[in-house]
């Protein structure tokens, strides 16, 4: 089954959150006011509503040598896609952190990196060796 997830987040500046991702990403804009927006990240509805800082106290965690956030969101990208966005964010120069390959060698191998948006959320974006490999243990 295939099927588009909507998620809904609370956002410290509603503009501001809206030129990120309109620029940075080049997302299109759904419904929208001054109080909560919608965005189309790749196919995906995120609902970002002024609420004010999430409270981000939760531990990290590790994989392999790297520690990572355990309250993030991401999209998986085929090989081409990933390239061309992780060039073009190199290029805007906002903060890519953590570009690796996770799972070298074994079932689930990936590229990836993340990207801090201005509400402090990780975004991980991920190119899978194996598509098929998504969801194999």
């Amino acid at each position: 089954m295939s099927a588009n997830f909507h998620l809904s987040l609370p956002c410290k500046d509603v503009a501001t959150t809206k030129t990120f991702y309109t620029e940075v990403f080049n997302v299109e804009l759904g419904r929208n006011t001054n109080s909560w927006l919608d965005i189309n990240l790749f196919g995906n509805q995120i609902t970002f509503t002024k609420s004010g800082e999430f409270n981000f106290e939760f531990k990290n965690y590790r994989l392999e040598e790297h520690i990572l956030p355990s309250f993030h969101f991401g999209i998986i990208l085929d090989i081409d896609e990933f390239g061309k966005l992780y060039g073009k964010l190199l290029q805007m120069d906002i903060g890519v952190t953590i570009e690796t390959t996770f799972m070298k060698g074994n079932v689930g191998e990936h590229l990836s990196f993340f990207v801090k948006d201005p509400n402090s959320y990780m975004i991980e974006f991920k190119s899978f060796k194996e598509k098929s490999s998504i969801f194999k243990s």
